[in-house]
């Protein structure tokens, strides 16, 4: 009996060890390696705390009388005076100097497929890739110190940026060899782009920009979607996963139907999941349970006070918990929000942050 008690004391004492080898493995994450288990949706010691995109430049000003110093203005110095994780980020646009601007937001800068080849020669610019600056991005990732990603505008965006809002709508009837020719076109100079960048650094993850739905969903068909944007995402996906970078869609508006039409074509995650416009992070995720999502957190709560604040965090916290969400504002941070409802809310983040990272290792020791 005795014997049995020694032994029986041996296997526990080993399963101890090694659960607590398991856990330090993820305890005090750099901020590379708290992204690559959350999206890869493995333990994690916290949430990342981010901001996915730019605060407004009215958000800013704001701010800038009422606590942050003037001096500090840099996107990434901003991160550092409010402890967020780093993530740094690239735009590369299509557009070139000297291309044509619209008289007016969302009006044409083309017409026709004529006035596209008459602009050929402003658009996909060869030389977009800083070396310096992508070397020195590279060496800050490498040590773990940042995530590091880029933006490519997509095939639903960027027609619709040469042809303005209404002029690309009716083109899905009236010009369809147009939106094939600017895809066609512009999935080529993707292509050159990310075999270039590669060369010096690959970055983590990438967003294509297509801003494709508003609150009541799509604004085109599935059937639209297959003939006019999945041909291109099929040619520039195998790409991404050649050099291990997670392709992600960056729409606002209600997502819920096309989540499905991106998963097919290899769209591995989704942002900003904009409360307003209905979407629920729970309810995609019982039908997206590998897809990645990010953003989410009510911007309307934020300066509401702290349980207006905390019951949004509880509602994330669930789903967070389990891996492939990384709670962040659902879109840039409105000037309404003073710089100590942002002080408020961080420290909310932070504190559900961390309860995350716990109910991620309870879920480790089962």
């Amino acid at each position: 009996m005795i014997l049995v008690f020694i032994a029986k004391w041996f296997i526990d004492l080993n399963n101890v060890s090694h659960q607590t080898q398991r856990y330090e493995e993820y305890v005090n994450m750099t901020t590379r390696e708290r992204f690559k288990a959350v999206v890869n949706f493995q333990h994690f010691d916290r949430l990342p705390i981010i901001e996915w995109a730019e605060w407004w430049d009215k958000t800013i000003e704001r701010w800038h009388q009422e606590g942050l110093p003037a001096t500090i203005t840099d996107r990434y110095d901003i991160c550092r005076h409010f402890g967020l994780d780093i993530y740094k980020q690239h735009w590369f646009s299509p557009l070139g100097h000297g291309c044509p601007e619209p008289p007016s937001h969302g009006a044409a800068i083309i017409n026709s497929i004529v006035e596209y080849e008459d602009i050929t020669e402003f658009l996909f610019p060869e030389a977009v890739i800083d070396d310096d600056k992508w070397t020195q991005w590279a060496r800050e990732q490498q040590r773990g110190d940042v995530v590091l990603w880029f933006t490519l505008e997509g095939f639903f965006w960027f027609p619709r940026t040469l042809l303005g809002i209404e002029k690309h709508l009716y083109a899905f009837y009236e010009q369809p060899e147009l939106l094939h020719r600017i895809n066609s076109d512009l999935v080529q100079w993707m292509i050159k782009v990310v075999e270039e960048l590669c060369t010096i650094c690959q970055p983590d993850f990438m967003t294509f920009a297509e801003d494709m739905s508003y609150n009541n969903g799509p604004m085109l068909s599935k059937e639209h979607f297959d003939v006019y944007m999945r041909p291109y995402y099929d040619a520039i996906i195998p790409v991404l996963k050649k050099y291990d970078i997670i392709p992600i869609v960056d729409s606002d508006g209600d997502i819920s139907m096309p989540l499905q039409w991106f998963e097919d074509a290899g769209i591995k995650g989704i942002l900003p999941l904009e409360r307003q416009a209905g979407v629920d992070i729970a309810e995609l995720r019982r039908h997206c349970p590998n897809t990645i999502f990010i953003g989410h957190f009510n911007k309307m709560t934020m300066d509401k006070g702290e349980s207006c604040m905390r019951s949004e965090f509880e509602r994330l916290l669930p789903t967070a918990a389990h891996g492939g969400f990384m709670v962040s504002c659902d879109h840039q941070t409105p000037p309404g929000v003073s710089y100590c409802d942002y002080q408020l809310y961080l420290q909310l983040f932070r504190e559900y942050a961390e309860k995350a990272g716990q109910l991620s290792h309870c879920e480790l020791l089962k």
